[in-house]
Parts: C-alpha cells; sequence; structure tokens
C-alpha cells in the first residue's frame, strides 16, 4: 500500500487579486490531504513570486509559467503530484494537455475548455494517458445534493416529470469590466473565456446540477440568449426550456443580471408522488414535498440520510457546512482517487466526482444554447 503521504499539489493561476485560485487552496488542505508546495501564479513572474510568499511555498517553486513548473517538478523526487487549473477558460486546454503529456494528473476549474472541440480534444488526451482528471463542479460536493441525488436514484418520487434549474446573479448589472474589475473582465472577454459568458461561467453549474441530481440527460434544449448591459461582448442572461431522455421536460435559467441577487442556485424536481427543492443559499437543508403526505425539511448530517449523504458530512446535524466544505469534498475525493490510482486501480475516480464525461458535456451545453438562440428553436442535444 503507497505511504498516505500528504499529496503535493501544484496551482497555475490563483495570484494577486483572483477569486477561485485561493479557494482551490484552502478547499484541496482543508482534511489534510492535500499541501500546496508549487504554483504558477500568474503571468507576471514578480506576480507569481509575490503569491509564493503569500501561499508560504519554497520560492525556488513559485516558477515564471506553467510550462517552467511542469518542466521542473517533473525532475524533482518530490515533485508534484497533480496539477490544479484555476486560469481564465483559455488556457484551461493548454495546460492539461502539458501536464497529461508530463504524467501527472489534473483537477480543474469549470468549464473544462473555451470550446467543445478543445474538449473533445481534452477527452482524448485524458483517455490516452490513463490519467485521473476531475472537474470542480462545487455543488455536487454538497451533502444535502448527494441526498436528493441518492432519493431519485432510488426513484422515491417515482418517474421524474419535470425539472426546474435557475442561477442567478446580480453582480454584473454594471459594466464593471469597463472600470478595470479583473473578475468582470475576462468573463466578458471572448478570447479569455470563450463563446459563453453567463452561460459559461454559471450556466454550466446548473445544467451540471441538472443532471447530476436527476440522474437523466438533457437531449434537446430551446434557448434563448441576452445581452442585457450595453457594450458587453458576450451573454450576461439565459432562459431555456430542456427535455430529458426519460421524457420529463423542464427549465433552465441563469443571469448575471438579476440585480439584488447574491449567489441564488435552486433547484426543483418533480416525481410521479413528490418533490425535491435545494438551495444554494440555504444548503443545509433539503425540502420534500409529498402528493398525499406532509412536507419535509430533510438536515445534513441527520441520521436518516442515505449513505452517500452521510459520508460527505464532517460535523453533527445543525453545525452548518458551506461552499468551501463542498468545495473540499470533491478534492477529497480526488485524493482518495489519486492514491488508488498510485496503488495501480486505473479507473479510481468516483461517480459522485465530476471528471472529463461532465466536461465534455458542460462545453456541449454551451455550444447547443448558442446553436438554439442563432436558429430560435429546438436543437438536439
Amino acid at each position: 500500500m503507497t505511504e498516505r503521504r500528504k499529496l503535493r499539489m501544484g496551482l497555475v493561476g490563483g495570484g494577486p487579486g483572483a477569486f477561485i485560485g485561493p479557494v482551490h487552496r484552502i478547499a484541496a488542505e482543508l482534511d489534510g490531504r492535500i499541501e500546496l508546495v508549487a504554483g504558477a501564479f500568474s503571468q507576471s513572474p514578480e506576480r507569481s513570486r509575490e503569491a509564493g510568499v503569500k501561499f508560504g511555498i519554497d520560492p525556488a517553486r513559485a516558477y515564471a509559467n506553467y510550462q517552467e513548473m511542469i518542466a521542473a517538478e517533473s525532475k524533482r523526487t518530490d515533485g508534484i503530484d497533480f496539477i490544479v487549473i484555476t486560469t481564465p477558460n483559455h488556457l484551461h486546454l493548454p495546460v492539461a494537455l502539458a501536464a497529461l503529456e508530463a504524467a501527472i494528473p489534473v483537477m480543474s476549474d469549470k468549464p473544462a475548455t473555451a470550446t467543445y472541440e478543445e474538449a473533445l480534444a481534452l477527452e482524448a488526451a485524458v483517455k490516452k494517458s490513463g490519467l485521473p482528471y476531475g472537474l470542480t463542479h462545487t455543488y455536487a460536493g454538497y451533502a444535502m445534493v448527494r441526498e436528493a441525488r441518492a432519493m431519485c436514484a432510488a426513484g422515491k418520487f417515482g418517474a421524474i416529470r419535470k425539472v426546474a434549474v435557475e442561477y442567478f446573479q446580480g453582480w454584473l448589472s454594471k459594466p464593471l469590466e469597463t472600470t478595470g474589475h479583473k473578475q468582470a473582465a475576462w468573463r466578458s472577454d471572448p478570447a479569455r473565456s470563450g463563446k459563453g459568458g453567463a452561460i459559461g461561467d454559471i450556466g454550466t453549474h446548473a445544467f451540471h446540477l441538472l443532471e447530476y441530481i436527476s440522474g437523466l440527460e438533457v437531449t434537446a434544449i430551446n434557448a434563448t440568449l441576452r445581452t442585457v448591459v450595453p457594450g458587453r461582448r458576450l451573454d450576461d442572461d439565459c432562459n431555456a426550456f430542456v427535455r430529458m431522455n426519460n421524457g420529463a421536460e423542464g427549465t433552465l435559467a441563469c443571469s448575471q443580471v438579476a440585480a439584488g441577487e447574491l449567489n441564488e442556485m435552486r433547484m426543483r424536481i418533480y416525481g410521479e408522488t413528490g418533490s425535491l427543492e435545494w438551495r444554494q443559499q440555504d444548503p443545509n437543508r433539503l425540502i420534500v414535498k409529498w402528493l398525499d403526505g406532509p412536507e419535509e425539511i430533510h438536515h445534513a448530517a441527520a441520521g436518516y440520510l442515505s449513505k452517500d449523504a452521510l459520508a460527505v458530512a464532517r460535523v453533527p446535524s445543525g453545525h452548518p457546512e458551506g461552499y468551501l466544505e463542498a468545495f473540499a469534498i470533491l478534492y477529497r475525493e480526488f485524493a482518495d482517487a489519486l492514491t488508488a490510482w498510485k496503488d495501480g486501480n486505473r479507473n479510481p475516480l468516483p461517480a459522485t466526482l465530476p471528471g472529463i464525461v461532465a466536461g465534455v458535456r458542460g462545453m456541449r451545453f454551451i455550444e447547443r444554447v448558442i446553436e438554439s438562440n442563432s436558429r430560435e428553436g429546438w436543437v438536439e442535444f
């Protein structure tokens, strides 16, 4: 059995002014399975060194770029065990390919790439390498999302008839990208974000959660895209109808110009005999409603939950766990998978951890939404 030392992580992105990079670091280290030891934190060598000092790593392992990091770490006896990609979308594919070619497993922020064609190229590279590849669709790590998924898989509500998912934010209600706001600037730039604005940034989360919880797949979509803020180059609002592979239909909506909303994701699934509802801003409760019974509120970490939900609970019921803890669950599962892979398991990723299949479907979602909007009608997924 491989010695259970901490797995060594190399981070690409996450330098000064970044949001999601530091979140990845905190989440990865939360369970004591992983430690950050190296990084190429910025396209500026100076800012990368600055970030290295902040993160407390060896100054010699704060690299000027990801190519330098991969080359140097591959030669070390204590080199990184895996690489984490937290850059703008246009860099996801080149960084992932470089890592895989150097036999380094990958954990990536979503979406997997900037285009669907790139996602297919990445899928081929992952399969060829045989290396673990994980994708951080954060909301898959919540205990009550796991409970909702388990209830659907067990057929608790009978056949699913209708689905509805929405993800609303208001932070881009003004043209922040024109003010020097770093996060808004790259998300509104097609060269760095890809073809999708809100649909790429948060729509892919909504789409993934829809399929992840329901256990169904979208087979067709009818979407409209809008760019509400004048001068913005990418969409900031989307409304779509979806058809599922069991005949169910539903809605998917996402917006970053919903003024007053913070990070409101809401998932509802309706079956023959009951339904469920989960909200990201109230993540420790799952509301279950029955056609011929009382409404129920299921609480995180309660003893009556499924084994999948209890497996990701760290503290007793009534002690809230949130975004960072959910993020950390994905890293804990990736650490387990990577350890199993080092022990010879060639297919170690659990079904609960999003991987390259989720990455490809997410990019297909962006492509199909844009196509549907262009055709002004239904398109096959």
